[in-house]
């Protein structure tokens, strides 16, 4: 009789967030604190080891609204030589989920794997009474040894759904069911043991893309500006001011843009500034008007404000043309 395959080898890299956090009592909800490490996290879950060959390390241990592009940098970095051991099978990155969809969009075009790569959170503490947080990761590293979680990017598990980091966004502020993807839906689901796979993402990632990360120490700067009604202009010449390589706006509707932004993103174009042409609605995708080459923009389709904020750090890592740069908000 041949030996049973060994299980998966299985590397959890810890970040903080709300699923290692505490609070003072086991109904609160907010106000919470990050207290523990991936080593505790992991240990806290029933059953978990039955599912792999398990490694804890821990990259940093902070609110996700605290990371910086030095942090992303450091964890895609770590990230990378994790997946290049030919011993380990996939990894699970624990994550807190204000900002969880911007790195593992960032982590989705950086990555350079075909291993799984699953991003996983909470919305409550471990300390409450109904904590999501230990089965979360528990789904996620039952999806992480799964064979055919491999080559489709990097995943986020929540709540029991399979979720593309291309599409997935947080949609509600408190309930555990805060992540979906409007249009698109979720690849998949982890019920009672099993994996259900129903589609796949369509958008190139991880191994076809662009971009890697070698050498770099930095990550161009870009910001966000919302636009509204009687918007002004002084944000965007701040933006100027302060030397920013990217603006990204979160324009009303459909990429409409208010006069002021009109003005200030006519003034930013003029210095060089890559600019984009997002849309502070929560689904639907930014249609390409046949004036933005003109004025030097570029359109964000369906990402949002701060993944196309993403991209866009990316993308001027390669180039400063407006056509390339558009070319990859189309691809990607």
């Amino acid at each position: 009789m041949k030996d049973a395959s060994p299980p998966p080898h299985i590397v959890l890299l810890g970040t903080g967030g709300t699923i290692a956090a505490t609070a003072p009592g086991a109904a609160t909800l907010a106000g919470y604190t990050v207290t523990e490490g991936i080593e505790a996290l992991t240990a806290a879950v029933p059953g978990i080891a039955t599912l792999a060959r398990i490694e804890c390390r821990q990259v940093f241990n902070e609110d996700s609204r605290a990371i910086t592009n030095k942090m992303l940098l450091r964890l895609a970095a770590r990230a990378d030589a994790v997946l290049a051991d030919p011993d380990v099978d996939g990894i699970v990155i624990t994550h807190g989920t204000d900002t969880l969809e911007e790195t593992a969009y960032f982590l989705n075009l950086t990555l350079k794997t075909a291993k799984p790569v699953v991003v996983v959170g909470a919305m409550r503490p471990g300390s409450a009474i109904s904590a999501d947080g230990p089965l979360n990761l528990y789904n996620a590293v039952f999806l992480a040894s799964q064979r055919q979680a491999g080559g489709l990017g990097v995943l986020v598990l929540l709540n029991d759904r399979v979720h593309a980091a291309r599409f997935v966004t947080k949609s509600h502020t408190t309930q555990v069911d805060a992540f979906d993807a409007a249009e698109q839906g979720c690849l998949g689901q982890v019920h009672d043991g099993r994996l259900h796979l129903y589609q796949a993402p369509m958008r190139a990632h991880t191994l076809d893309t662009d971009f890697s990360l070698a050498g770099f120490k930095t990550l161009p700067r870009v910001d966000i500006i919302y636009d509204h009604q009687d918007a002004g202009l002084h944000l965007y010449q701040a933006s100027i001011q302060a030397g920013v390589q990217g603006i990204v706006v979160a324009a009303c509707g459909n990429g409409s843009l208010s006069p002021q932004a009109e003005k200030g993103l006519r003034l930013a174009v003029r210095q060089g500034i890559a600019c984009v042409r997002a849309s502070r609605v929560g689904s639907g995708a930014v249609s390409p008007g046949a004036g933005d080459a003109r004025r030097g923009l570029v359109c964000a389709g369906s990402l949002n404000p701060q993944k196309a904020r993403v991209l866009l750090m990316l993308a001027l890592t390669r180039t400063a043309d407006r056509a390339q740069v558009q070319a990859y908000f189309d691809r990607y």
